[in-house]
């Protein structure tokens, strides 16, 4: 596996989500917790997941959930890269008519599997696919990513105690540990205290990461030591990773990209002159 290509594809997905937020214009952009899982989106288009190879009408392809809805830019950029979405739907971001709104819709020939906004939800909708799935006997894995903030949600935890009790391992979930959610500094608003402790607790395998290491992101997804275990990945992120205006700055949770921001992104990103 190619870490360096990789980092590159993510370096490529946090420039489309610039140019996204840009686009965007008055409305704004989630861009903060989208650059946050820039990387571990990359490893999971280019290292990890069959969905390039099996191509999005194949039953046997794995399946991608965002769960934390609103960081669509991180699951849009990712498609494009990955040559699944077209990049020059990029232009049309919040556009009135467009497909690619402030929150995923689905649209599979776009590759959006499901509709995702309300927070709380993907992880529990992961669970349903992937009994289904397993069901069918089908050999794909099913992989969805949450916000630390969005595990302040009660369905949260019904789905952590429920995904061990049904024996998923096909199930991985992701969860994005930048530090800030909405209205503030997580340990102000909701501390999680040891989440890998509850999960493991709650019967998952659990690894924790650096969530901007390719190489380590790469090796924990692939840590499977019980089949009828699913697994968590628990990240350590920056929020607005990237971009040294928005890093661990909370206003960018959701702003506006201004055409001096955007200059200082790209430059950032290494795409200024």
């Amino acid at each position: 596996m190619n870490y360096a290509e990789i980092e590159n594809h993510a370096r490529n997905m946090r420039k489309l989500m610039l140019d996204m937020g840009k686009h965007a214009g008055g409305h704004a952009a989630h861009l903060g917790g989208a650059m946050s899982i820039a990387d571990v989106m990359a490893v999971l288009y280019f290292g990890v997941t069959n969905i390039r190879e099996k191509g999005m009408e194949s039953p046997e392809r794995d399946r991608v959930i965002l769960s934390k809805g609103h960081a669509s830019l991180g699951l849009y950029s990712a498609l494009m890269e990955a040559g699944i979405m077209d990049e020059a739907l990029k232009d049309t971001f919040e556009d009135d008519d467009s497909s690619l709104l402030g929150h995923p819709v689905q649209n599979r020939e776009i590759g959006i599997e499901f509709t995702n906004g309300s927070l709380g939800m993907g992880l529990s909708l992961g669970i349903g696919v992937a009994i289904g799935c397993k069901k069918k006997g089908l050999p794909n894995h099913v992989y969805v990513i949450l916000g630390d903030g969005e595990c302040n949600e009660g369905s949260v935890w019904e789905a952590f105690m429920s995904a061990p009790n049904f024996k998923l391992g096909n199930l991985t979930a992701i969860i994005d540990c930048n530090k800030f959610q909405l209205s503030g500094a997580n340990d102000e608003v909701m501390s999680l205290g040891n989440l890998s402790g509850k999960l493991k607790a709650f019967g998952w395998e659990t690894v924790q990461v650096d969530g901007h290491d390719v190489e380590a992101l790469c090796a924990a997804l692939a840590k499977k030591e019980d089949k009828h275990v699913p697994l968590a990945v628990v990240m350590d992120t920056v929020k607005g990773k990237g971009m040294s205006f928005a890093e661990n700055d909370n206003g960018w949770h959701h702003a506006v990209v201004t055409q001096k921001f955007y200059e200082q992104g790209l430059k950032d990103l290494g795409f200024g002159e």
